[in-house]
């Protein structure tokens, strides 16, 4: 089994800064790419941001751009949501994403995994 688990969430002025991490582990033979997502009270859950493994520029939300930056310890399995000037607008739970291949015995398969949530609140 593949385990994500985020930290990093919390309360914060509109204006400030958060940074969410989220570490893969268990079973996993490769992360083909991890990603955020964020769900807000009585919305969908929306793709904030996502990178892969093998190069190529991250993908970002429209409402995002400039103020996030995702990226990722390949080493660590880990990836990292750096959130600047944060808005009210923000408030929602983020949940984090990966894309993996997983190994049981000689058995491998691909699937999505989803981290717990973090609640990040923005005041204004």
């Amino acid at each position: 089994q593949v385990q994500l688990v985020e930290s990093g969430g919390g309360l914060v002025q509109a204006g400030g800064s958060l940074r969410l991490s989220c570490a893969a582990s268990g079973s996993i033979f490769s992360i083909n790419a991890m990603g955020w997502y964020r769900q807000a009270p009585g919305k969908q859950r929306e793709l904030v941001a996502a990178i892969i493994t093998r190069g190529g520029k991250p993908n970002y939300a429209d409402s995002v751009k400039g103020r996030f930056t995702i990226s990722r310890d390949n080493a660590k399995n880990t990836v990292y949501l750096q959130m600047n000037s944060l808005k009210p607008e923000d408030t929602a739970v983020y949940y984090c994403n990966a894309h993996v291949t997983a190994y049981s015995g000689s058995y491998y398969s691909e699937g999505d995994y989803w981290g717990q949530g973090t609640q990040v609140t923005v005041s204004s």
